[in-house]
């Protein structure tokens, strides 16, 4: 783990993070969203046709409910003052205000965001962040990308901007947008635009600030105001509203370029949507003005949106700089002067301490790298996310009201739900909402620089008004009620572990609290993903998309349910978890063995029914393949195991866990409960491994698995021709590619086959595919087990690595070996190029783009080119732990509660 002397807390940073003033640090962020329009909350149609109700072409004119999005935004905890860029290079049909992308219905391969970005660095309180736009310089090519995207099958690649070749002879500038703060309060945007083409060329740069649509909802006491003061040392804007106290607005530009102040409101063009009168200028006013050259669509005194406009005549490989700083108007006189480059430079040098910290012990300045750059997407992928689902059912007193099918339409039976929140999206384009599995993975990553936003995030998903009263946690937002992977116990625990192992102090009050809302959680589960009261669960699909022949979050066309491995495999690690932590507490608070127990033998109940033999009724172990397969149950009474190898068969590997002689011999009355269950149960009690010896270190193994199965697995895992990748762990056995598993059924077959990158099929919304490719969060849990279990067996204990090789190596060198597979999608390959980036050659053979690194939503399962989302910094943002030295931890957990000593190393 990390050291209590890393020296995080001792950087100027790090003492922000753990000062009184950490909450006025974060009051202003990377909160905008960069797509509100096509998101369920914005959508008011009969039929939820989000995508439709609210496209892009509506973005610029049309007033948000729940939100905004802006280019390289930056916004105030609750959005009510928002700051973006927005950019003009003469040819563009609109102003760039926001990023360009393909609707789920539009891209060959589902939504797509069609720009070129780049989240580069970030500090956890925003106290410095910075991120790069490439902006072409010929006419942006919208149309392109929407015909020929129409034009192509799921069969080929989806057509991207690259492919355009609007960006070729480097015809395009390069924009790069920082922030720095001087006080919480007090903040500077500093753009500085580089020509990167050979030749002059000019370009609008227009910082904007704008109030949030608060009053065309509801009744409001004082509409928020932005209005231009003119004075002796020039014009600047001052912002009014009743959420903050009055604001002043300054703008300068280099090169003794001018700043133009623009003002419109934003409001809704009715006129130009629905045909309406209206008194204007409207929320595309400053659009119409520059693009249509119409005067009367701004105002040049007052608004509630404001832009300085900025002209920029550029050379060839020429620069200019553009700042916009907003800070209270009570700043005293003598310290309203501020020298711009200075609080950069000295905000630069902090991030830089503060990273130097944390990357003490990682040698590679490439890895220093990629872990900045993934820390900075999940820094910039923040967003204030606000969705009553009771008022957007009812609507709004100033709106009409909504169509009556909504009422029993997505999300109805979850009225409870009241979001208004800064929360970690896996993707702020394509993601611009929560997931709740996605979150969990996030908030593990997020506990490496900032543990105490990395404990909100865990607490907000249990809290009254997100929880539903029955205890499930909000899926997301197109369908709360599905069902994700319950690993929000494990999460709980590793950020707990990490939090202690850099203040040196266990947050018991975060860890009771979170138990205490999980054990609801964990009682849905069993009540309502457990059909026949086996201790089998079910689940749908689970966050794995189109892994299974069918639609598992769907009635089956076979009628009856399947028993799920991976539903299976997630609840006996959710007993496991939710044991540690009880056993945690019961350090302070004995009434917790109970608790404790309880959960030790429930976990013994599922692997009990789980890995019995293949002739019982439950079990989901199949001894001819020795895999773990989903059974399919037919409304007849009989059951066949589905035998397609894929990463639900290997979940049961993650359900793991070595109870110490520390705590078991530590905690009075523990290992007699434990004693007195196995001796009356010795059908369950084989399921421990010499639970009744002495072992190594006198510790229990609880799994799913026990030696030769757990061999048999890893066989298939770490199969070149199946499971193992040059860069991880495949979703789906590469078998499959020759051998698709086929299912007939009534005349029909259903297949799956190998597929390393995109899906070839639109039924399970085709942006995600589970057949083929490498995703991190499974990767990474299973990285973590074999840790695990080799806490337990130890060195003596080897297993050929890779299948087939005839080497063998300890379970901890092959979860290091592939935690090192997995970190070189990202690293530069001896090619000198990111196998990640295999699809952005120009910028792979630019030197001064091959350092931008994209994270992707999963990877080509043969390559490791970065495959769905480009942006997801979520989980796949864990490539930051795993480059992290000690956090992966092969020696197991940190010490109990109150066994760390100030200073100490906690391995």
């Amino acid at each position: 783990m990390l050291q209590r002397s890393a020296g995080l807390l001792e950087t100027d940073e790090g003492k922000r993070l753990y000062s009184n003033d950490y909450a006025r640090w974060q009051r202003w962020g990377p909160y905008l969203s960069e797509r509100q329009w096509g998101t369920v909350r914005e959508d008011y149609s009969e039929h939820g046709t989000a995508w439709a109700y609210f496209p892009h072409d509506h973005a610029r004119m049309r007033a948000y409910r729940w939100g905004e999005d802006g280019l390289a935004g930056f916004a105030d905890e609750r959005l009510n003052w928002c700051v973006s860029l927005a950019l003009w290079n003469g040819r563009d049909p609109i102003v760039k205000e926001r990023l360009f992308g393909l609707t789920n219905d539009e891209g060959n391969h589902g939504e797509d965001v069609k720009e070129l970005y780049f989240y580069l660095d970030g500090t956890p309180t925003h106290s410095y962040m910075r991120m790069l736009y490439k902006y072409p310089q010929g006419a942006f090519p919208y149309q392109d990308l929407l015909d020929e995207n129409a034009r192509r099958g799921t069969g080929v690649p989806e057509y991207e901007i690259l492919d355009t070749g609007i960006f070729d002879d480097e015809r395009y500038f390069d924009v790069q947008v920082e922030y720095a703060k001087h006080t919480p309060d007090d903040v500077v945007m500093r753009i500085t635009v580089e020509n990167r083409a050979g030749q002059h060329a000019t370009l609008d740069v227009l910082p904007q600030i704008w109030a949030r649509n608060t009053w065309s909802w509801q009744d409001v006491a004082h509409k928020p105001s932005l209005a231009l003061v003119s004075s002796a040392q020039g014009n600047y804007v001052v912002a009014h509203s009743d959420t903050h106290a009055p604001l002043v607005v300054t703008s300068t530009a280099s090169a003794g370029a001018s700043v133009e102040w623009l003002f419109c409101e934003n409001d809704t063009n009715v006129k130009r949507l629905f045909n309406m009168d209206g008194a204007g200028p409207f929320k595309d006013g400053i659009n119409d003005y520059l693009v249509h050259g119409a005067s009367d669509a701004v105002r040049r005194d007052a608004g509630t949106k404001a832009a300085a406009r900025v002209h920029l005549e550029l050379a060839a490989h020429g620069r200019a700089v553009v700042t916009l700083r907003w800070r209270p108007q009570s700043v005293p006189k003598e310290e309203v002067a501020l020298d711009i480059d200075a609080l950069f430079a000295h905000r630069i040098a902090e991030a830089d301490a503060f990273y130097a910290a944390l990357q003490r012990d990682i040698e590679s300045a490439d890895a220093k790298l990629v872990q900045r750059q993934a820390l900075a997407g999940m820094l910039w992928s923040k967003q204030y996310y606000q969705y009553d689902v009771n008022r957007w059912l009812a609507g709004d007193p100033l709106q009409p009201t909504p169509p009556a099918s909504r009422q029993h339409g997505r999300n109805a039976d979850w009225r409870h739900l009241s979001n208004a929140d800064i929360l970690s999206m896996p993707d702020k384009w394509e993601y611009p909402w929560y997931a709740s599995w996605d979150l969990a993975f996030q908030a593990v990553a997020f506990a490496l620089v900032d543990p105490m936003f990395a404990k909100k995030q865990m607490l907000l998903l249990v809290k009254d008004r997100y929880q539903h009263p029955n205890g499930q946690l909000p899926a997301y937002e197109w369908a709360f009620g599905d069902a994700n992977p319950p690993v929000h116990a494990w999460a709980a625990w590793r950020v707990y572990e990490i939090d202690r192992s850099i203040t040196g102090k266990p947050d018991s009050e975060f860890l009771e609290l979170i138990f205490h809302k999980l054990l609801l959680n964990f009682s849905w589960w069993v009540n309502r993903k457990d059909a026949d009261g086996h201790n089998i669960f079910q689940g749908g699909f689970l966050g794995l998309d189109n892994v299974g022949i069918f639609d598992r979050s769907q009635p089956l066309p076979t009628g009856g349910h399947l028993d799920q491995a991976d539903g299976t495999a997630w609840m006996a690690g959710y007993a496991l978890d939710l044991m540690r932590i009880a056993l945690e507490l019961a350090f302070s608070n004995h009434v917790f063995v109970d608790i404790g127990v309880k959960f030790f033998e429930h976990f013994l109940y599922i692997a009990g029914a789980v890995s019995c033999d293949d002739d019982c009724e439950t079990g989901l172990w199949d001894s001819v393949d020795e895999f773990f397969y989903d059974k399919l149950k037919l409304p007849d009474g009989t059951s066949t195991p589905l035998r397609m190898r894929s990463i639900v068969g290997l979940i049961p590997l993650f359900a793991v866990h070595v109870l110490e002689e520390r705590v078991h011999g530590n905690l009075p009355g523990l290992r007699d409960r434990l004693v007195w269950f196995l001796e009356h149960r010795p059908d369950l009690a084989r399921l421990v491994s010499r639970w009744n010896q002495p072992g190594k270190g006198n510790s229990l193994l609880l799994s799913l698995l026990r030696g030769h199965r757990m061999k048999a697995l890893l066989k298939r895992v770490l199969d070149e021709s199946e499971f193992l990748s040059d860069h991880g762990i495949r979703a789906l056995s590469r078998t499959h590619l020759d051998a698709p598993f086929v299912y007939r059924y009534n005349g029909c077959n259903f297949t799956v086959k190998y597929l390393p990158a995109e899906s070839d099929s639109r039924v399970f919304g085709g942006n995600s595919n589970w057949r083929g490719p490498i995703w991190m969060p499974v990767n990474y849990l299973l990285i973590e087990s074999l840790y695990e279990f080799h806490r337990y067996y130890g060195d003596d204990f080897l297993v050929e690595y890779p299948t087939g090789s005839g080497e063998k190596r300890t379970l901890q060198q092959i979860a290091d070996e592939l935690a090192r597979r997995v970190t070189t999608l990202f690293l530069l390959d001896r090619n000198n190029e990111r196998p990640v980036m295999g699809a952005y050659p120009l910028l792979q053979a630019d030197p001064k783009s091959r350092d931008l690194v994209l994270f992707h939503e999963y990877f080509h399962g043969d390559n490791g080119r970065g495959v769905g989302a480009s942006h997801q910094t979520g989980w796949s943002g864990l490539v930051a732990l795993l480059l992290q030295p000690r956090v992966m931890s092969p020696s197991g957990n940190v010490p109990a509660a109150g066994e760390i000593e100030e200073g100490a190393a906690v391995k």
